[in-house]
């Protein structure tokens, strides 16, 4: 299925990345700690490739393009 993400342009996301990264080690356990990695922000443009959402990070706004490989799962708010 293909979604018709230009009818979410203005909206919020909640974007689940694919990808986690590895944070620390835990020397008690001997285990790496994992972060699940979100992105969020308001949907400004969707791409055959990926989605571009903007948001404010130390009072500057930013765009980030995430491709659509490296989505795992949305949350879509403010409907």
């Amino acid at each position: 299925m293909k979604m018709d993400w230009g009818k979410f342009i203005g909206k919020i996301l909640n974007i689940t990345m694919h990808e986690n990264y590895g944070l620390t080690i835990d020397p008690r356990a001997d285990t790496t700690i994992y972060e699940i990695v979100f992105k969020s922000g308001k949907l400004i443009g969707s791409f055959d490739d990926g989605l571009l959402i903007e948001t404010k990070r130390e009072n500057e706004t930013v765009q980030i393009f995430i491709p659509h490989s490296s989505i795992k799962c949305v949350e879509i708010f403010n409907f």
